[in-house]
C-alpha cells in the first residue's frame, strides 16, 4: 500500500459579483407624497416642514420635483410649467395672495428645509433657474408673485439663490423683448428695497454682474436712457434712477479718458484729438468742468514715467503739457475753468511724490502757453480752496507770483 495521499476533487468556488440594483425612478409618486403631506396638515407649513423632516421620502433623487410641489403646487408637465396629472395642492407660492405678508411665510419654510436638507440648494437653484427662464409660461399675476418671492428670498439671505442664477436667466432675448423681464425686475427691485438699502441692492447686481448693465433690462426698442428714467421715475424708484444715470456719466467719462489717452500715447494730430473730444463731450452732455479734469487725467495717464527719477518725470510731464497746450486751451475757456485746472495740477502733485517739486515749473509752462492768466494764478495763490498740499505749494510757487505782481506793478 502507497502512504501517499490519495488526490482529491477540489473544486474553486466563484464568487459573483453583486449588482447594485436600481429602483425604478417614480416621480409622480414622490409628487403625490409630498401633496398628501400639504393636505395632510391644511398647508400649516410649521407642521409641513416637520413632516418633510420626519418622512422617509427619497429627496435625494426627487429634489427638483420637490420645489415644483412647493412653487406651482404638483409636478410640472415637461417642457412647461404647468401642473402635470396627479395630486396637487392650493399652499404653492403661486397660489398666495401677491402680497410680501403672504408670500414671505414661503421663504422661511424653504430656509427650514434646507437647513435640515442642505444638498436641496442645488435644486431649488435648478428649478428657480428653470422658472425663470420659462417666465412668458406663467400668467402675469404668477410672475409678480414670483418677483415677490425672490426679492424676500434675497432680503432673508436665503441659501441657494445666488445673483447670478436670477438675473442671468432672465436676459434671455425673447423675454426681454416683450417686456417681461422689465416688469418682473421692476417688482423685484420695490419689493426688495422695502426692507433693505440701494447699497444692498446694488451689491446683489454687482454679485450678479448686472451692476453695469441695468440697461439690457430694458427692451431693445426702449434701451436709452431716458426711458430707463422714465420708467423707474414711473414707478417710484427715483434713487435707482440717480444711481444708473451717475453710473453712466462715469462709464462715460472713463471712455472719453481710454480714448483720448490712447491717441496722445500714439501721438495723434492734436486738432483731430480736441476734434475727437468735441464729439464725444456733445454726445455725453458733459459738464464743461468735468471736461477740464477728463482732459487733463487723460494727458497724464499718457506720460511715460520713469521711476524714482524726479528730473526725468519733471520733463516728461512739462514736455506733455507743451506738445498738448492747444487742447488745454481750447476747453480752458474761463476763469472757473482755468481754475479748476490749477485744483487738478496741485492734486496730481500732492498724490504723487514724484511730481511734488514739479508744480510751480508746470503752472508757469501753463501761463506762458497761454493756458492760464495772470488773474487765475493769483486767485490761486491767495484764496486758493484746496488744502491739499497748498502750504507747500504755495511756498514754491511764491518767486513766480512775486514775478508776476511786479510785471504788474511795471505796467
Amino acid at each position: 500500500m502507497s502512504s501517499k495521499e490519495k488526490p482529491t476533487l477540489g473544486g474553486t468556488r466563484i464568487k459573483t459579483r453583486k449588482r447594485n440594483i436600481a429602483a425604478p425612478l417614480d416621480p409622480a409618486a414622490f409628487s403625490d407624497a409630498v401633496v398628501q403631506i400639504y393636505l395632510d396638515n391644511a398647508g400649516d407649513l410649521e407642521l409641513v416642514a416637520k413632516s418633510i423632516e420626519s418622512s422617509d421620502l427619497n429627496f435625494t433623487r426627487y429634489g427638483d420635483i420637490f420645489f415644483e410641489v412647493v412653487f406651482i403646487g404638483g409636478r410640472t408637465q415637461a417642457g412647461t410649467v404647468k401642473s402635470d396629472e396627479g395630486e396637487r395642492h392650493t399652499y404653492s407660492v403661486i397660489d398666495c395672495e401677491p402680497r410680501r405678508e403672504a408670500i414671505l411665510p414661503s421663504v422661511v419654510y424653504i430656509q427650514k428645509i434646507l437647513r435640515r436638507k442642505p444638498f436641496l440648494i442645488k435644486n431649488l437653484e435648478n428649478v428657480t433657474r428653470r422658472f425663470l427662464q420659462s417666465l412668458e409660461l406663467f400668467e402675469e399675476n404668477e410672475r409678480k408673485k414670483l418677483a415677490i418671492f425672490t426679492a424676500l428670498a434675497f432680503s432673508q439671505k436665503l441659501s441657494g439663490l445666488p445673483p447670478e442664477t436670477v438675473f442671468q436667466p432672465l436676459l434671455k432675448d425673447n423675454l426681454v423683448a416683450k417686456g417681461i423681464v422689465l416688469s418682473f425686475v421692476t417688482d423685484f427691485f420695490k419689493e426688495y428695497l422695502v426692507e433693505n438699502s440701494l447699497e444692498d441692492l446694488i451689491s446683489i447686481l454687482r454679485r450678479g454682474k448686472m451692476e453695469d448693465n441695468l440697461m439690457d433690462f430694458l427692451p431693445p426698442v426702449r434701451r436709452s436712457a431716458e426711458s430707463f428714467a422714465e420708467h423707474f421715475t414711473n414707478e417710484g424708484l427715483t434713487d435707482l434712477v440717480e444711481y444708473h444715470s451717475k453710473k453712466m456719466f462715469e462709464v462715460k467719462l472713463r471712455e472719453i479718458k481710454t480714448v483720448l489717452t490712447s491717441k496722445v500715447t500714439e501721438e495723434s494730430n492734436v486738432d483731430e484729438v480736441i476734434e475727437s473730444v468735441k464729439q464725444q463731450i456733445k454726445e455725453a452732455k458733459m459738464p464743461d468742468i468735468e471736461v477740464v479734469r477728463v482732459v487733463w487725467d487723460g494727458l497724464m495717464d499718457a506720460v511715460q514715467w520713469s521711476g524714482k527719477n524726479q528730473q526725468q518725470n519733471a520733463n516728461s510731464v512739462l514736455r506733455q503739457v507743451k506738445t498738448w497746450a492747444p487742447l488745454l486751451n481750447t476747453f480752458c475757456t474761463s476763469g472757473k475753468l482755468e481754475l479748476e485746472l490749477m485744483y487738478k495740477v496741485q492734486m496730481q502733485c500732492y498724490e504723487d511724490a514724484k511730481l511734488m517739486k514739479v508744480f510751480p515749473e508746470v503752472v508757469r509752462s501753463l501761463y506762458e502757453l497761454d493756458v492760464l492768466a495772470e488773474d487765475t494764478i493769483l486767485h490761486w495763490f491767495r484764496k486758493g480752496t484746496n488744502s491739499k498740499g497748498r502750504q507747500t505749494f504755495v511756498k514754491s510757487l511764491e518767486p513766480f507770483v512775486n514775478w508776476l505782481e511786479e510785471a504788474e506793478e511795471e505796467e
